[in-house]
């Protein structure tokens, strides 16, 4: 696929900052390659879980189709669990996506739309358990900085985003792509994706 692919960023009530902007940076850098969209259930701005708001310039009805999904996480994915209007909005989207990316417990809502049911996942590691309880049939990685399967990519907490999405780029791509960009954000990338101190340091791993 050599046009422009475009990218829909899921916003919610109290979603995590870094998880949104951080892989934006990277795609954002590429702008030949990536068109940015920011959607959430209604136009408007949505309050991060940091305070500060984001625009969203598209709803949930408008029937645009991505190629790419970005799911962030945060505190708001407690109550986005019971949202039946983004799950739906989540598997339509997915059937004809290209790739779905999560970061944080981002994951907990494609687990709970029913995507990864059989899929090898991950998520925030502070949250494992709870996220891993809200999908049974998904196979969680415990350690793992993010973790791709088929054409679902789901990263660790927060700062995993960017790992993960910088190995989007390289498998779309190249791996000389993915380094200028991280070069560009003066990025140190972790490019190994079993690399996650985190996993042990929250005790899910010995």
């Amino acid at each position: 696929m050599d046009c422009k692919r475009s990218v829909g960023v899921v916003l919610f009530h109290e979603f995590e900052l870094l998880d949104v902007f951080g892989p934006l940076e990277m795609h954002g850098l590429l702008p030949k390659h990536f068109e940015i969209h920011l959607i959430a259930e209604n136009r408007g701005q949505v309050q991060s879980a940091q305070g500060s708001k984001s625009v969203a310039e598209k709803a949930f009805t408008d029937e645009d189709q991505y190629n790419i999904l970005l799911v962030p996480g945060g505190r708001g994915t407690r109550s986005q669990v019971k949202n039946s209007v983004l799950l739906d909005w989540l598997k339509r989207q997915s059937t004809s996506a290209e790739y779905v990316t999560s970061v944080c417990t981002g994951s907990v809502l494609l687990a709970r739309a029913g995507l990864l049911d059989n899929i090898r996942a991950t998520t925030n590691k502070m949250a494992f358990e709870w996220v891993s309880a809200q999908g049974p049939s998904v196979i969680w990685e415990k350690q793992a900085r993010w973790v791709e399967d088929g054409k679902f990519f789901t990263s660790s907490g927060v700062s995993a985003g960017m790992d993960m999405l910088l190995a989007l780029i390289a498998k779309l791509y190249g791996q000389k792509i993915a380094e200028q960009v991280a070069t560009w954000a003066a990025y140190e990338w972790h490019q190994h994706s079993t690399w996650d101190p985190f996993a042990k340091l929250h005790g899910l791993v010995h």
